[in-house]
């Protein structure tokens, strides 16, 4: 890379490089090659003394944060059905909004204002659900993509167990979801698909059979859901009699290993299948909104953690109804005191490192190398003015990230790059 392609940001870098533990660099230069990081200096180095400077004075610059998991389709009636359990609350919400994507002037429409927030947002890069209708799919991701987003999006595959409106045959099925694959394999910049069944009981053992074999065929990784709610999880039992969930997605190949694969929610895997996940290298999107709005409980993260599981945040809009990583953050921190306090004493509740780390770095490795300013990471990139938020006078660097994270909001983030482009 030469010089004239670089360019570098001058502020007070906050960001992590091992889970539980930050890096605080005070009126430092943070250096961009091409769309990597190409490292972090006190002072430029003399062979870069004449690449252009962005000084953003004394603003925190911190990594783009990292959504794991979101329904792009739900964004339209976020904040609402809040006093259902998930499963009533498919049928009365997402199932009726999702059917109304075959109209691609609907779809356009609302899609429009879900990436126009995404992209106002912290969120650098996100893992999403979008509908089983392949036309308006492929124009989201092309939105995403002209927005300058880095983004797995899928197309939903379900043939049982919905309304006849969102219900595919499943061969049909599986044939446009091989064509929305073909159409969409390197079309879109940053924007990538990913394999989506929905769940298990939205899926046929031939649906999930075959996009399985999708997988394989075009070295694609997987989305779904896994043990959200207590009678999601006994429904699953009732489905495949003496399989665990996480059992009947692995006999598919749909559990990372050699693919890799989100899971979202993971509420009530047992130890087994923790160890399952581990071992799979599965990454599990925490999401401490949506699993307390639908009433389904607390994530064990800390022992999903202390078990090698890979563990990244989702908003889950529209279980989730802010799509903010900061709140997603401050969230996980609330739930696990709570998990702490009433479950588990012996493990303790989650710390501002930690989830900073978790929604950055720890969601973003399933990029790669994102989600930190290290070396040869995507150089994505906030800066956050906090001057609203309060006086800063005798706080230091992660006092004043703490606070951000409990109290900004969109206003906060003066600029973003994603990818070493500047979006804003």
């Amino acid at each position: 890379m030469t010089v004239e392609q670089m360019f570098a940001l001058k502020g007070n870098l906050v960001y992590t490089e091992v889970p539980g533990k930050l890096t605080a660099r005070r009126d430092a230069y943070l250096v961009c090659s091409g769309s990597q990081v190409t490292g972090v200096f006190d002072a430029l180095p003399p062979a870069m003394t004449d690449i252009p400077v962005t000084d953003f004075g004394d603003q925190l610059i911190i990594p783009g944060l990292v959504d794991l998991h979101t329904h792009a389709p739900q964004f339209a009636f976020r904040g609402m059905g809040m006093d259902m359990e998930l499963l009533q609350w498919l049928e009365d919400y997402p199932f009726r909004e999702e059917a109304r994507y075959e109209d691609f002037i609907y779809a356009n429409q609302a899609y429009d204002r879900f990436v126009a927030t995404l992209t106002r947002g912290g969120t650098a890069r996100a893992v999403i659900f979008a509908t089983i209708h392949s036309p308006a799919t492929l124009h989201l991701m092309e939105m995403l993509s002209e927005a300058g987003m880095q983004a797995y999006v899928g197309k939903v595959s379900m043939d049982r167990n919905c309304p006849p409106a969102l219900r595919e045959k499943t061969g049909p099925g599986l044939a446009d979801a091989e064509n929305w694959i073909i159409n969409s394999l390197g079309l879109f910049s940053g924007v990538r698909p990913i394999l989506t069944p929905r769940f298990v009981p939205s899926c046929t053992e031939k649906m999930m059979k075959g996009l399985g074999e999708l997988s394989a065929k075009y070295d694609l990784p997987v989305q779904s859901h896994l043990s959200e709610n207590r009678a999601e999880v006994q429904w699953v039992r009732e489905l495949h009699p003496g399989q665990s969930y996480a059992e009947v997605y692995d006999g598919f190949g749909l559990l990372g290993k050699p693919k890799p694969s989100i899971m979202a929610h993971c509420v009530y895997c047992t130890e087994e299948e923790l160890d399952l996940m581990a071992r799979n290298q599965v990454f599990v999107a925490h999401c401490p909104q949506s699993n307390t709005n639908l009433a389904s409980g607390i994530a064990p993260v800390r022992r999903m953690l202390k078990r090698g599981v890979r563990v990244g945040l989702g908003t889950d809009m529209a279980g989730g109804f802010s799509a903010s990583i900061f709140r997603a953050m401050s969230d996980a921190i609330q739930v696990s005191k709570l998990r702490w306090a009433l479950l588990e004493e012996d493990e303790p509740f989650l710390t501002i490192p930690e989830v900073f780390f978790l929604a950055t770095k720890g969601g973003g490795a399933f990029w790669g190398k994102a989600g930190s300013f290290e070396p040869g990471y995507a150089f994505d990139a906030l800066v956050m003015d906090d001057t609203t938020l309060g006086s800063k006078e005798n706080l230091d660097l992660e006092q004043r990230l703490e606070r951000i994270i409990y109290l900004s909001d969109d206003r906060n983030i003066s600029a973003k790059y994603v990818a070493g482009q500047r979006l804003f």
